[in-house]
């Protein structure tokens, strides 16, 4: 399947050299802008886990995501992909470890059911099915209203979750360190653009400098809390199979995992397809291939440290377009990163201490960056009757789904539960759908 590729201004390509250093420097601003550690952290209250096996699972979710990464992007799909916990199994693992026993009994069995889904994603890539599904139903309008759904779906998130409903601070407070972070990144990203000496320090540095500002900003206004850094270990080990807790195989639990899958790799596409466009590579049938057998090898490292499955993530597509890098090697240097971040309890406690609101300043310019990728897709394309329903009935399903009443859905069949707990793979579906069922002009 291939996009029409948009007029974005790269100045470093995907398979351009970038010195270790700054491909080091330049990964921290992916891992920083990532968010990696809050799925754990939701998972492990949902399920009661004490306060320290809540940090080893947020460290194991970062080696996960590390050796996900590294991959994904350096070694079968080689496109600059970020993986990370992706939130639309929370609801499934958190189900299954309860209806199993709960503790690490009822972990192991949801584990487990992790582990077969991701071989048979593995298996998925070999067989080459999911990429002759992709070729045939995903033309460009339909590549192009994904990508734009997958921006709008982030928004909320970025805005609401980040800023208003931040737990520190007051909304005033929040809605001033996230347009103060936001500012600063769009002031450098413009700087990189306009300057002629040093400017390119600016614009790919601009997420880094936009995230420290804020935090020091926070901490001038008592925002900023360091404690749960002091008492952190430098080093400790993550969770491991056998030595932690054991699979043990259900198999209700294997089959709504593997629904869950489904939808993960629904949504996962819409990822590729904002970093090809972004990075100007034709998602053809090698990457397909490639990306769906390393999304299942990365699901499988991260069940066999007991945690929970990663994915692409969205958010570094846009980091991509703002600091100009789309090398791998600046994503292996942040699969790295990750692990060794894993590894030590006080890194990791670091980057939960940013506090939510200077992400989200850059979260939230990042999704919109995004959305305006898959419309100027969608604009070089003749728009008739057809193409707006193709277009506008996806958009709309993402706007009823994000404001769906959680409790109404929570009352839904289980099936139905997860695919309405993912609005991008439900609009995905549909402009699929649409796009073969409804007449050509």
């Amino acid at each position: 399947m291939e996009t029409t590729q948009t007029n974005i201004k790269l100045t470093v390509g995907t398979n351009d050299s970038v010195s270790w250093v700054q491909s080091i420097v330049l990964g921290l601003q992916h891992l920083l802008a990532m968010d990696v550690y809050v799925v754990p952290f939701i998972v492990a209250m949902m399920v009661g886990f004490t306060s320290g096996q809540s940090a080893i699972l947020i460290q194991s979710t970062f080696i996960a995501a590390g050796i996900a990464t590294i991959i994904q992007s350096g070694l079968l799909m080689k496109m600059p992909v970020a993986q990370g916990a992706s939130f639309i199994p929370i609801g499934a693992i958190a189900g299954i470890t309860l209806a199993n026993g709960g503790g690490m009994e009822g972990w192991g069995a949801a584990m487990g059911a992790s582990f077969v889904g991701a071989i048979l994603v593995v298996v998925l890539g070999f067989t080459g099915l999911f990429h002759k599904f992709i070729d045939s139903f995903v033309p460009s309008i339909v590549g192009g209203t994904i990508i734009f759904c997958v921006g709008l779906s982030l928004m909320p998130a970025a805005v609401n979750d980040n800023v208003y409903k931040s737990a520190v601070g007051t909304i005033g407070q929040n809605i001033f360190l996230a347009i103060t972070t936001g500012t600063v990144m769009i002031v450098c990203s413009l700087l990189g653009n306009h300057l002629s000496k040093g400017g390119r320090l600016f614009r790919v540095a601009s997420v880094i400098i936009a995230l420290v500002t804020g935090s020091i900003l926070a901490s001038f206004m008592g925002m900023l809390d360091l404690s749960s850094v002091a008492q952190a270990k430098w080093f400790s080990m993550p969770q491991l199979l056998f030595k932690d807790f054991t699979f043990s195989f259900n198999f209700s639990a294997i089959v709504t995992m593997l629904i869950i899958y489904i939808v993960l790799l629904a949504e996962t596409t819409g990822t590729w397809l904002a970093v090809s466009n972004v990075t100007k590579t034709p998602l053809n049938k090698e990457y397909i291939n490639r990306g769906v057998i390393g999304e299942g090898l990365g699901c499988l490292v991260a069940s066999l440290l007991g945690t929970t499955p990663v994915t692409g993530y969205s958010s570094n597509a846009g980091i991509i377009t703002i600091t100009g890098i789309a090398s791998r090697r600046v994503f292996v240097a942040a699969g790295g990163l990750f692990i060794i971040f894993g590894l030590s309890g006080k890194l990791s406690a670091l980057i939960s201490t940013i506090p939510s609101a200077v992400i989200g300043g850059v979260f939230a310019l990042v999704c919109g960056i995004i959305a305006m990728g898959g419309f100027q897709i969608i604009k070089q394309t003749q728009i008739g009757q057809k193409e707006m329903y193709v277009i506008s009935i996806p958009i709309l399903l993402i706007v009823a789904l994000l404001f769906l009443p959680k409790e109404y859905l929570s009352s839904l069949p289980t099936m139905v539960n997860y695919l309405f707990s993912s609005p991008i793979a439900i609009a995905s579906l549909a402009s699929i759908v649409l796009n073969k069922l409804l007449p050509n002009n």
